[in-house]
């Protein structure tokens, strides 16, 4: 528990300030949460925002800390891997699992956030504060810096404020870089179809452009959410509804006649930014306060492994574990908390940037659907021994920065017996041929 007096800021309601304000009400802390928005269950989400979720089985892990994995569940849809539309070809289905029975879920943003503001709210000592735009916070005192308003005092300020952190601006950090893909994203939405799902809704539809794609989530309304990530400048090039239409029927045909809002969706849905973050230190001490970032504040990734929901969520439970080892002690737990989570980070961080390849171009390779199919043949006749790099992201809650280096070993270990098969079968060949004269004599 905090020190008697000392009070927790925490900054931005989203989903992962909302997970940590849960994990803290319940140890008796008392907790303000500042949120910029007014409250999204009464004004609803954002037009356009949404990239709909993957939540696996690192946020389930988290949820279950809280009592709402089964009702995050129930409100999700499974995909069992991706449907890939090459152009020019028909889908093919491609599974996440060796025994096509794992899947990842698909639920909307906004009513994630709904659960969390929820249970957050029924918490004694959790104070939700919406309409209120934190500018920054002074890391000496632990003063929260509010727009039009004197600044509160906190003795722990933990900052969920997203990829564009204010908090993490003020704090003036030694080692502060957001790196912006070319490419950015649109939302568009394809509607039920005859009251049903106009497209498969158990995968994750991918529409591979070699430098762009397309991906399409379903959603419990039976409509599907769509994502276009294109070059940012492919965006302004389609200027007339003529354009749009004509564009949409030729790279993504199959598709085009199902989004009857399509023009609409793409005028005036915002263009959103693609950004990872890498920054540190995450932990400010001051004489006053600890400050420290968590979640896209401290880290954002791009969504290509659909891992940064999970991932923030791996923070709040990490922050409450430390809490518990260090016997509630803030400066020791945040110490031990960044030291923990910043490797893993960095590792998720670049295989999200690797899987956006995989996903715009690879997929529709057949070698690529070859290199799978082996991939799967070797997890089931090696199970436990062999398992595939997305099955250890996705379907498991091994540390994210330990996963390269078990792909490398399991890779020189495959490579070892295929060598030492090949040398016995290259020596029963020469026996062979040795003992073919002497047969014959």
């Amino acid at each position: 528990m905090a020190a008697d007096g000392e009070r927790v800021a925490i900054v931005g309601a989203g989903l992962a300030g909302c997970l940590l304000a849960v994990l803290l009400g319940r140890r008796g802390i008392a907790v303000t949460v500042y949120e910029r928005r007014p409250d999204p269950r009464v004004a609803g989400a954002e037009r356009g925002r949404s990239i709909n979720l993957a939540i696996s089985a690192r946020g389930l892990a988290a949820l279950e800390q809280v009592g709402l994995r089964e009702r995050a569940l129930e409100h999700a849809l499974p995909m069992h891997g991706r449907m890939v539309h090459p152009k020019g070809g028909e889908p093919n289905f491609q599974p996440y699992s060796a025994d096509r029975a794992r899947a990842i879920n698909s639920i909307g943003r906004a009513e994630l956030n709904r659960f969390l503001l929820d249970t957050a709210e029924e918490i004694p000592g959790v104070a939700l504060r919406f309409g209120e735009r934190v500018t920054g916070v002074d890391a000496e005192s632990g003063a929260v810096l509010l727009e039009g308003a004197e600044p509160e005092p906190a003795g722990v300020v933990l900052a969920g404020d997203g990829a564009f952190s204010a908090v993490r601006r003020s704090l003036r950090l030694a080692h502060d870089d957001a790196d912006f893909l070319e490419h950015a994203y649109k939302e568009l939405t394809v509607p039920p179809r005859n009251g049903d799902f106009a497209l498969d809704p158990d995968a994750l539809h991918i529409w591979p452009r070699g430098t762009s794609m397309m991906i399409a989530l379903p959603n419990l309304d039976r409509s599907f959410t769509c994502t276009l990530f294109w070059p940012r400048g492919d965006f302004a090039a389609l200027r007339t509804p003529g354009e749009i239409t004509a564009y949409f029927a030729e790279h993504y045909p199959d598709v085009a006649g199902l989004m009857p809002g399509l023009v609409e969706d793409y005028e005036r849905n915002p263009v959103g930014s693609l950004v990872t973050v890498r920054c540190e230190p995450w932990v400010r001490r001051g004489a006053g306060a600890s400050v420290a970032l968590l979640g896209d504040a401290a880290h954002a990734i791009v969504p290509f492994f659909g891992q940064g929901a999970n991932c923030a969520f791996e923070d709040c439970i990490e922050i409450d574990r430390c809490l518990d080892e260090t016997g509630g002690d803030w400066a020791r737990a945040l110490a031990r908390y960044q030291e923990r989570r910043k490797s893993n980070t960095d590792a998720i961080a670049e295989m999200a940037l690797d899987n956006f390849v995989e996903m715009r171009d690879r997929v529709s390779s057949p070698v690529y659907r070859a290199k799978q199919a082996a991939q799967h043949a070797l997890e089931r006749r090696l199970a436990g021994r062999y398992v595939s790099r997305y099955e250890l992201v996705s379907f498991s809650t091994m540390p994210y920065a330990r996963i390269p280096a078990r792909i490398r070993r399991q890779n020189l270990a495959l490579g070892g017996a295929v060598l030492g098969a090949g040398a016995v079968l290259g020596l029963a060949l020469r026996a062979a041929v040795r003992a073919g004269p002497r047969a014959r004599r």
